[in-house]
């Protein structure tokens, strides 16, 4: 009869498990961030008041003065068709098909804070910050009366 002798080995340092608890933070945080980033996606809002245009719903969003808005220069586009103010580069956002939310680079150079869905209905703002807003929303021509309406009351 043949016996069998086993020799363990011996157990690893604790600074393995540390590596596997890190990673498993990161790849945790990574998850809930995708997830936030879904909700987000679906529940940003513009609101329109005598302050201004308010931007809510994720990282980038923020309270932008009437008096910050060029709204003479408001206009509607569909960015299939307007070259110029085409986004090329992100330089701070999210972009994924279908959506970009976020800083980016425009064909001619400027720069952009987006919320884009739906490229063919979009309301885009130049701001005296040196930037210009545009946004995705159903109604783009009246999200800009609705801004001029604002200001002129003021």
């Amino acid at each position: 009869m043949s016996t069998s002798t086993v020799f363990p080995m011996i157990p690893a340092a604790s600074k393995s498990l540390w590596f596997f608890a890190i990673i498993s933070l990161v790849l945790l945080a990574g998850i809930v961030l995708m997830i936030w980033l879904a909700w987000s996606m679906q529940n940003v809002r513009f609101t329109v008041s005598n302050e201004g245009l308010r931007i809510q719903g994720d990282l980038y969003g923020r309270l932008i003065p009437l008096k910050s808005l060029k709204l003479d220069e408001a206009v509607v586009t569909n960015l299939n068709t307007d070259t110029d103010h085409q986004p090329t580069r992100r330089t701070m956002g999210t972009g994924l098909p279908g959506y970009a939310a976020g800083w980016f680079k425009l064909r001619n150079g400027m720069k952009a804070l987006l919320y884009v869905t739906d490229r063919t209905r979009v309301a885009r703002i130049p701001t005296t910050e040196g930037y210009t807003v545009m946004v995705s929303v159903s109604a783009p021509a009246a999200l800009i009366a609705e801004l001029r309406g604002r200001s002129e009351a003021l």
